[in-house]
């Protein structure tokens, strides 16, 4: 008897082993045009490019839009911008090199890839619909007053080009046809000490900075905005505004 029950006893363990390990199978086909039930998504990977874009392209992809803090200016346009320019402001954004509290909360945001992937992004985005036109050679002959603030200011061509639209070192901007507005701004902003919200730290463009007035400043900025450049907004497909 009990030797039966041993028996029986060991039966039953095999079966339910069996079972256990035994791959799982639909118990019936399903009909003809029934959809079999969708596989579960995969987990949350990598921010796909149109993720890290959206909060970008709320400011830098609608035409005439303007930052109102800490100073009412234009924001720049990006799309055609050196995208190793571009990374190089994001991380001065991240490190606080670069003072301005929207800009940083976003940066902070932004692993090396993400800055990486945008940039690249927005230098490409400079082309769409056809190439842009490249800057001209050499710009238009400034006023004399122009001029002879650029003569104290000569590194501004050494570094940006003759034409500031192509400068000598991807990790600089195009300067050409850029906001007036933003350039002024920025270009204050290299002389701003002691201020949570506004400054940039660079020790050769702030050297250059504090040689003008902030009147002189926005002369230089006028002029630059004024030049044939590549730079330009691409408007998103979302964002429609009356231009």
């Amino acid at each position: 008897m009990n030797k039966l029950l041993s028996t029986l006893f060991a039966l039953v363990v095999a079966s339910a082993t069996a079972f256990a390990q035994a791959p799982s199978q639909p118990a019936t086909k399903p009909e003809a045009g029934v959809k079999s039930p969708a596989a579960p998504a995969a987990p949350a990977g990598a921010k796909s490019l149109e993720a890290k874009t959206a909060m970008c392209m709320g400011c830098h992809n609608i035409k005439g839009y303007q930052a109102s803090f800490p100073e009412v200016h234009k924001v720049p346009m990006i799309a055609g911008q050196n995208a190793k320019y571009i990374a190089a402001a994001l991380t001065a954004y991240r490190s606080g090199d670069r003072k301005h509290p929207t800009m940083r909360g976003i940066a902070m945001s932004l692993s090396d890839q993400d800055i990486t992937d945008i940039s690249a992004w927005y230098e490409r985005l400079g082309n769409e619909g056809g190439a842009t036109a490249a800057a001209p050679a050499q710009p238009r002959t400034p006023e004399p007053q122009v001029a002879a603030l650029l003569q104290k200011a000569a590194a501004c061509a050494s570094c940006h080009g003759a034409n500031y639209s192509k400068p000598i070192d991807p990790s600089y901007p195009k300067l050409a046809g850029q906001h007036k507005d933003y350039l002024f701004v920025a270009l204050k902003a290299y002389k701003a000490e002691n201020n949570q919200a506004v400054g940039r730290n660079n020790g050769i463009m702030g050297g250059i900075a504090k040689q003008f007035s902030n009147a002189e400043l926005k002369v230089l900025a006028e002029y630059m905005a004024s030049l044939e450049g590549e730079l330009k907004t691409v408007p998103e497909s979302r964002f429609h505004t009356q231009h």
